[in-house]
Order: C-alpha cells, then structure tokens, then sequence
C-alpha cells in the first residue's frame, strides 16, 4: 500500500484507524501489491487483490478474538458484582475464594479442553466449520452464565465458553493465515491481537459502567451474545479455506477436479474481483508447492516430533508459553491496545524477528527493573511504574502480537491443525500455571525473586529467537515451510 506523505506525524494508534478506515471506504481501491512480493518458484507471485474483499475474511475470525478479550476485562468487573451482598441480586453471592477462583478460571480450562478438543477435530471441521463451531459455543456459553441459578451452573457456562476461546483461538490464526493476501498477513494475523485488548478494554469499561447494577453481571456477560451471532452468521457466509480444500485434495479425501473448483470459487470469492482470471493460475501455484512440499499424506501425531516439524512446534510451543503475569487495569488496557495498534502497523515492514528481539529486550529491563524495585528500590516507586509500563509496551510490540502470527505461520499445511493446537493447549496451560503459582511463589520467595526469575526466563527468550525462530516477512505460507524450517 502506498505510504501517505502525512502518515510520519500520526500516532501508532490513529495509523490503525487510518488503515482500517481506508479499508472500508476503499481508499485504496482496485489492486494492492507490495515493492517486494514473494517468490513461487523462483517467480514473483501476483497475489493482487481487493482491499475491500480482504476485510471481512479478516474481522469475522477476528470476532473470536475480541470476545476472547472481552470475557477477559468484564470477569474482574463481574467478579466485584456477584460478591456484592446488595448488587449480587441472588442468595449465593458468598463464595470461597476457592469458588470465585472457578468463576475467573473456568473459561481458561475450558480453553484448554477447546484445545484437545481441536487437536482431534480441527482437520476433519475445516478452518471455517470449526470457528462456526466456536461461535455457538460462546452463544450457549454466555446465555448459561448470564441466567445461571446457582453458582454450578454458572461455571458450567463459563467452562463452554473457555471451549469456544479454544477453538477460536486455534482456528482464527489459521483461517486469516491461509486466507490473507502474504503481503498483509502479518498485519492481519498481528491486528487479530489488537481485537483481543480492544476486547479487554471494551470488558473493562462496559463492566465499570455495569458493576453498580443489580445483577450487573448478568447484564455483562450476555452483552457478549450479539457479537457471538454476528461472528456466527459471517463465518457461515464466508467461505472455506482454498489451502485447506487442497489438502483434502491431495490426501484423497475428494475428488480432485471438484475439490480443485471449489478452491477456485473460494479464491474468487476471498479477492474480490481483482483476482481476475488469475485464480486458477493461483490454485495450481499452491497445488505444485503443497506437492513439492510433501504434503500429499495425512499427518500423523508422530510427526509432530520429528524434523522440521519439530522445530516448527519448538517455536510455536515457545512463543505460546509466554505468558502476561500482569493484572491490567483500563489505562493499561489502552496502552496495551496503542502499542499492539504500533506493531500491526510494521510488522510486516521491519518484520517479526525485529519485533521480538526489540521488544522482549525490553520485557527483559523491565521485569529486572521491577525485581530490584521490591529488592532494592521500593522508596522509588517511579521505577515500579515505568518498569510495569515498559513491560506491557513491550510485550504488546512482541510476544502479544507476534507470537499468535508465527504460530500461524510455521506448522506444514497438513500438521498445521494439530501442531497449532497443541501450541494453544501450551498457551492456556502456561497461563493456568502463571496464574495458579503466581502469588504462593510471591509468598514463599517475594515478589522480587519471583521477578527476576521471570527475567531470566525472558533472557532465555531471546537467545532463543535469536538462535531458532526465522524471518517469515514476505513468504507464502509453503515457502515458509520450504525455506524457513
């Protein structure tokens, strides 16, 4: 996309909206390209197409991603409701902090079954049956918590909506990776980030304007309901993956002409009328890489730990242990949701390994910085709000963002179902972990300690994007596994 002469003096976030902007109106109308576009066989491929057509393979997927964040911000609102004895509006309200511990964490675990459970069914669903299959389960999800009776039935309702935080968080990196033109699919898959803080956020603030309400909590987590339908009903119309339909293709699982024509009209449908008559040139490009590439058998769980699989789930598991021990507050929030709003914008100019080296050099400082501020510096409580400022920052231009994208980029087509699931199975079961050993090794070591090991970990990180993760800007997705693994 051609830079704008003015773009210089907008702030990372304002560039945001300027890009989304400029995609609904189509400000860029007609064909977009980049100066550097990648190679199919020692070719420049031509993936022209139509910013308007881009969008919404975009934002349906992204949905799943936003109502994740949102579940996020209004449960440390809902939280504060149900335990009110005048606000509550049920018999119920006190509970151990054992029960309030099931109400926070029941959407985590059931993330975590969401996971196993895509482990085993995302190839046979398909990328777009799968986040379908999501957005039901965030409906059913939040209507049972929202008129729960009893406290059982409520973590009931917050375990299936976990189920459906799992399956979207492993199909919609999927479905945007495979969909998105390669010269904006770190962008796309990076701004699927931004949805998920400008979800907390929304969380934060509709549960600060509901949390004085009788039965405030009801109201918070039904608000969620209209985007579950809307997510619904636009992956229902949007269309198949064409990398997935070829993979079935090849591994026998369809006829090969129809499968072939199928790929086809969802390429069409996907770029919008710029493709042209390229479509068919673009389907046969993908089905001679897939092939050249070997992705003619069905994958196997054994081949997840052998060669460049291997390394592809070392990184995949890598960046989706990294886990954010912070409690965000709304103006944390919003500096999560500029920061995230500056790496969707560069990621796919300066590219990921910049991101990740800059920014977890600085998670790096600012968890040593806040280790010694309990150790050493608690008479400067400057340094604690600058260190916990530097961290979100920085954890928001690397991990927060990137770590989703490559993830969504490593695995071989026909492990990509079942290597990204164990990746998310690894994030939620890393975040489970941080959340439950968090505050008793803050009681058994103190909080300094706990931090400095925290940097440790992140020194570990970074040698370890140094020396592993790969440069994927400006590859198709079979030359990332051709060239890169």
């Amino acid at each position: 996309m051609a830079s704008d002469p003015e773009e210089p003096r907008l702030s990372s976030l304002g560039r945001v909206y300027s890009l989304l902007y400029s995609i609904w109106v189509g400000k860029s109308s007609g064909e977009i390209g980049t100066e550097h576009e990648p190679l199919i066989n020692g070719t420049h491929s031509s993936e022209n197409y139509s910013v308007s057509s881009a969008i919404l393979p975009f934002l349906f997927p992204a949905l799943g991603g936003l109502l994740y964040g949102y579940d996020i911000g209004s449960t440390s609102c809902a939280t504060i409701s149900i335990e009110s004895a005048t606000l509550s509006g049920i018999s119920w309200y006190d509970l151990s902090s054992v029960e309030v511990g099931l109400i926070t964490s029941g959407s985590l675990y059931g993330a975590l079954i969401g996971s196993v459970l895509a482990f085993n069914i995302a190839d046979f669903l398909g990328r777009r049956r799968e986040l379908i299959t999501a957005s039901i389960m965030y409906l059913v999800g939040a209507l049972v918590t929202a008129f729960a009776p009893n406290l059982v039935v409520m973590v009931i309702g917050r375990f299936l909506y976990g189920i459906g935080i799992g399956l979207a968080m492993h199909s919609a990196p999927m479905y945007i990776a495979e969909t998105a033109p390669s010269q904006i699919r770190g962008l796309l898959i990076s701004l699927k980030e931004f949805f998920i803080v400008l979800g907390m956020v929304a969380g934060y603030g509709i549960g600060s304007l509901l949390v004085e309400t009788v039965a405030g909590w009801r109201y918070m987590y039904g608000a969620s309901t209209p985007l579950s339908v809307i997510m619904g009903v636009g992956m229902w119309w949007l269309p198949a993956s064409p990398r997935w339909l070829l993979l079935c293709a090849i591994q026998g699982k369809g006829n090969m002409q129809e499968l072939r024509e199928a790929s086809i009209h969802c390429l069409c449908k996907l770029r919008g009328q710029s493709i042209g008559d390229s479509a068919s040139e673009q389907v046969d490009e993908i089905l001679n890489e897939l092939s050249n590439v070997g992705e003619e058998r069905e994958a196997t769980l054994g081949e997840l730990f052998h060669g460049k699989c291997l390394k592809a789930l070392i990184i995949g598991g890598g960046f989706s242990a990294a886990s954010d021990a912070t409690r965000v507050s709304i103006l944390l929030g919003l500096l999560k949701l500029i920061m995230t709003g500056a790496a969707v914008v560069v990621v796919d100019r300066l590219g990921r390994r910049p991101l990740l080296l800059g920014g977890v050099s600085g998670i790096v400082i600012s968890l040593f910085l806040l280790g010694s501020y309990y150790l050493f510096l608690n008479d400067v409580p400057a340094v604690a709000v600058v260190a916990l400022l530097a961290y979100v920052g920085c954890y928001q231009l690397s991990f927060g963002p990137i770590g989703w994208l490559m993830i969504s980029e490593v695995f071989p087509l026909r492990l990509r179902g079942r290597g990204l699931s164990i990746a998310v199975l690894v994030n939620f079961g890393a975040n489970a972990l941080v959340t439950f050993a968090f505050s008793p090794l803050q009681a058994w070591l103190g909080a300094g300690i706990v931090f400095y090991i925290f940097g440790v970990i992140a020194v570990l990180s970074l040698v370890f994007i140094f020396f592993i993760v790969p440069e994927t800007k400006g590859l198709t997705l079979e030359e990332i596994e051709a060239k890169c693994l």
